[in-house]
């Protein structure tokens, strides 16, 4: 008799018991989802996560003791699971330390979730459920401590006669520490402007930018309507904005309706980009769920641009640069050192 896939095995991690017992009772509520723990510090939930081997684990910032990232860090060292940080954003100290947790293998991060007086209580307990179940799928690996990064392999860059002028990257699932290293990579001085859409929760994408900006000291900004780039600085797509740019360096928001189920989405970019700048525009799809994307960078690759594709190697999930190269729309397949090499390559 067949009964159905198995639930979701979810520890919650969360110091204040109000709150801890919230999140219990959305997820309990998914006969999808099944709460197996509960932990309300650091060292209690490394030991959970080591007993009851969960499939996903919602994890807090601030806990006592042990903080959320060294719980985190020594779970994905020992016995790693799918973490999710359900915090608020509000804290800058906060928000560099969800940004390191990221770092250090947690997914994703969500709001925590409003209790059920609140007009926002069901779409939010709703996000918390498709969340936990979407991220549950993925694989994660296990993160060895003090891990040496691989320098990127000798590659043969045929340099474009034109001069590339913008840079587009797109990416999802696992791309925050992606886009630190490759900002780190480039430097200051990098002679164009990167114009970049991070999938991501509301309320987080400035904490985003003061974070790469603080740990990479590279000039990454929020994007602002009708602004101009310029050369040697980022601009991140802001929340609930898809994020374009015209032939003279202007950037362009709209609030028109998702694309491919998000806003910001990447494939808007990624059209302009093609239409206004074809041969002289580079663009970049990284680790993330989906498609978003995928068949934009083929257009931009018909124009002329140079395309690349984050390999499998070093991506968190390669949903969307996968498809990417199934399409056939990735000039190059590379991990994040390489692509940083590659935009050098062809930018000087």
């Amino acid at each position: 008799m067949n009964r159905g896939p198995k639930p979701v095995k979810v520890l919650v991690v969360e110091d204040s018991l109000v709150v801890r017992e919230l999140i219990v009772h959305i997820l309990g509520g998914d006969p999808g989802i099944k709460v197996i723990g509960r932990a309300g510090s650091g060292e209690e939930a490394i030991d959970a996560a080591r007993r009851l081997r969960p499939d996903l684990i919602t994890m807090d910032v601030n806990l006592p003791g042990m903080n959320g990232y060294e719980a985190t860090r020594r779970i994905m060292e020992t016995c790693p699971a799918p973490i999710i940080i359900v915090s608020a954003s509000y804290d800058p100290q906060d928000l560099e330390q969800m940004f390191k947790m990221v770092e250090a293998g947690a997914l994703t991060f969500l709001p925590p979730p409003l209790g059920p007086g609140n007009p926002e209580f069901q779409a939010r307990a709703a996000e918390l459920i498709r969340t936990v179940k979407l991220m549950a799928e993925i694989k994660v690996v296990r993160r060895w401590p003090k891990s040496p990064a691989n320098p990127p392999p000798n590659m043969k860059v045929n340099r474009p006669p034109q001069k590339i002028e913008i840079v587009a990257l797109g990416a999802s699932t696992g791309g925050p520490p992606v886009l630190k290293t490759i900002l780190e990579d480039l430097g200051p001085g990098f002679p164009a402007p990167l114009l970049m859409v991070q999938h991501m929760a509301p309320g987080f994408i400035t904490g985003l930018a003061d974070w790469l900006r603080q740990s990479t000291r590279f000039p990454v900004q929020v994007a602002q309507n009708l602004e101009l780039v310029l050369p040697g600085h980022a601009y991140l797509a802001p929340d609930n904005f898809h994020m374009a740019v015209d032939r003279f360096g202007r950037i362009e928001l709209s609030a028109a309706p998702p694309v491919n189920g998000m806003r910001p989405a990447i494939a808007p970019l990624f059209r302009a980009v093609a239409a206004g700048y074809g041969p002289n525009a580079a663009g970049i799809l990284l680790t993330g769920m989906g498609d978003d994307g995928a068949a934009e960078l083929g257009l931009l690759k018909d124009r002329g641009g140079i395309t690349v594709a984050q390999d499998k190697e070093s991506s968190v999930v390669h949903g969307i640069p996968g498809e990417a190269i199934r399409l056939g729309a990735a000039m190059y397949v590379l991990g994040p050192g390489g692509i940083a090499e590659l935009l050098k390559a062809v930018t000087i």
